[in-house]
């Protein structure tokens, strides 16, 4: 049993990391995430080529192999793959790829390769993995139009991964402000935002979601369609996170702390801002946490289903749009490594916001 004296002394904020700490879990996931998102802050460099890079020698070819040991029996220190010997199947008239071993491409690490545009501030060509020049290098294999699924993941994990935080972010907005009008003030006010409340939740969500990205024009720039699809997923998800924030409102706003801020002249927004927001902040970081997965599964669907994000916008969704045919996906399954990387990311947030829901409350794991 853990002494309660070790603890009486230590902040609350050093009271929650020890208590986030003893969840593994969830450190693990963090650690993932923060991995991912620099990945994704960085895909220019970490990506062998641009998304619409084309090998029209490689169409729907397989993931390459990395290797170390040649047919020979030889050990490399530079790791290799080998290249593409295409036959066509003259029954099915179906593409078949094997190993050739005649061909091997060396795979360099912080080397010069393909051109890029850094974040569009300036030009560079060196690249985390690449190979020689006139050779390829397709650790996840190619599309219908021979574009490198590798480096296309690299680059949609930008779009899907920044959407799902911009996405929360304004549902945060969203929530609080108009959770916290309610709760605080409460009367009319509070029954009329109840009403709206319950008005949207009672539409269903995925039909809702189609006929609003339906409506953008088709004519907008990708940066347009971008944030039309941000705004219209926080739109539907503000809901849940304003009925938590007008609840913990109406039980915090005749608590002691409250009436003596109220009674030394404070200001509405002062007791709102100061007072009553960081008394339950941890519950908020922790809700928001847990809705970014929401969030980049809604896009991933509408994406999907050719109503959310379209090329040449690069994201997990609309790189599974290819996957819909199912002879696609008994033929080159491949094309759905997307979506193992939306379930990874989806598993991840969730076990942090386990961690986090925890952790909110450090004082209740120190009883035994």
């Amino acid at each position: 049993m853990a002494n309660p004296e070790l603890f009486k002394d230590l902040s609350s904020r050093r009271l929650t990391w020890l208590r986030f700490k003893r969840h593994k879990l969830a450190l693990v996931s963090g650690g993932f995430l923060i991995f991912l998102y620099f990945i994704a802050a960085f895909c220019e460099f970490f990506a062998p080529y641009e998304p619409n890079w084309r090998n029209p020698k490689a169409i729907f070819a397989p993931p390459q192999e990395i290797h170390f040991i040649d047919n020979q029996g030889d050990f490399h220190f530079r790791p290799f793959v080998y290249g593409y010997s295409l036959t066509i199947n003259p029954e099915t008239w179906v593409r078949e790829y094997t190993q050739d071993p005649q061909q091997t491409h060396s795979i360099y690490f912080f080397a010069k390769g393909q051109k890029y545009q850094f974040w569009n501030l300036f030009s560079a060509e060196h690249h985390f993995i690449t190979t020689a020049s006139g050779q390829y290098l397709h650790l996840f294999g190619t599309d219908k139009l021979g574009r490198d699924i590798f480096s296309r993941i690299i680059y949609g994990a930008r779009i899907s991964l920044s959407l799902g935080l911009i996405g929360v972010a304004l549902t945060l907005v969203l929530g609080v402000l108009i959770g916290g009008i309610a709760g605080y003030v409460g009367g009319r006010i509070d029954n009329l935002i109840q009403r709206i409340i319950e008005v949207l939740q009672s539409i269903p969500t995925l039909p809702l979601w189609m006929a609003l990205s339906a409506a953008v024009p088709v004519h907008w720039s990708p940066l347009g369609v971008y944030f039309s699809i941000i705004v219209i997923l926080s739109f539907i998800q503000w809901t849940g996170l304003a009925r938590v924030v007008r609840g913990r409102f109406l039980a915090l706003r005749e608590e002691d702390f409250v009436v003596a801020a109220r009674l030394l002249g404070a200001s509405q927004l002062r007791i709102i801002t100061r007072h009553l927001l960081p008394s339950f902040m941890s519950h908020i970081i922790t809700t928001a946490t847990l809705a970014i997965p929401g969030m980049i599964l809604a896009e991933t669907a509408l994406s999907f289903l050719g109503v959310g994000l379209r090329a040449p916008v690069v994201s997990w969704g609309v790189l599974l749009q290819q996957a819909q045919n199912f002879q696609v996906i008994v033929l080159t399954p491949w094309l759905l490594l997307p979506g193992i990387f939306v379930i990874l990311v989806v598993i991840a947030f969730n076990l942090l916001g386990d961690g986090l829901r925890d952790a909110a409350d450090p004082y209740g794991g120190h009883q035994s």
